[in-house]
């Protein structure tokens, strides 16, 4: 049975990057990759071999959907859960941001006690969902 212990955190503010580490790292316990953009996600994605993405939707340089698209392309990601991270949690936002493919949609801010439990939950029921 696989182990859940790697998260990639693509996320361009800094702040909310340390709140992902004391989260699900300190917390949690996973062994995380934090990135402050997609092209970074994309340079350390085949190093890293990340069991499960949260990728921020506004970055500057490459949007969280193309940085997805761009993710799921790869062998490395494929059965890969991607989570998005958003401040706008609209209904018609958040559908879109599914239909892009993402397993899962995390609003912002986030309860960092609880975020590693909702992120095995989408790790538990999202492995093998590609789009």
């Amino acid at each position: 049975m696989e182990v859940f212990e790697r998260v990639m955190c693509v996320e361009d503010d800094a702040d909310i990057r340390t709140i992902l580490d004391f989260s699900l790292g300190g917390i949690g316990g996973f062994g995380l990759s934090l990135c402050a953009s997609g092209p970074e996600a994309l340079e350390r994605v085949e190093a890293f071999r990340p069991q499960l993405v949260l990728l921020d939707v506004m970055m500057p340089e490459m949007s969280g959907p193309e940085t997805l698209i761009k993710l799921r392309a790869l062998p490395v990601m494929q059965g890969v859960p991607i989570v998005f991270l958003t401040a706008k949690a609209m209904q018609d936002e958040v559908e879109a941001l599914l239909e892009c493919g993402a397993t899962g949609i995390i609003v912002k801010p986030f309860d960092a006690v609880t975020l590693p439990q909702n992120i095995r939950i989408y790790w538990e029921h999202g492995r093998g969902k590609s789009a």
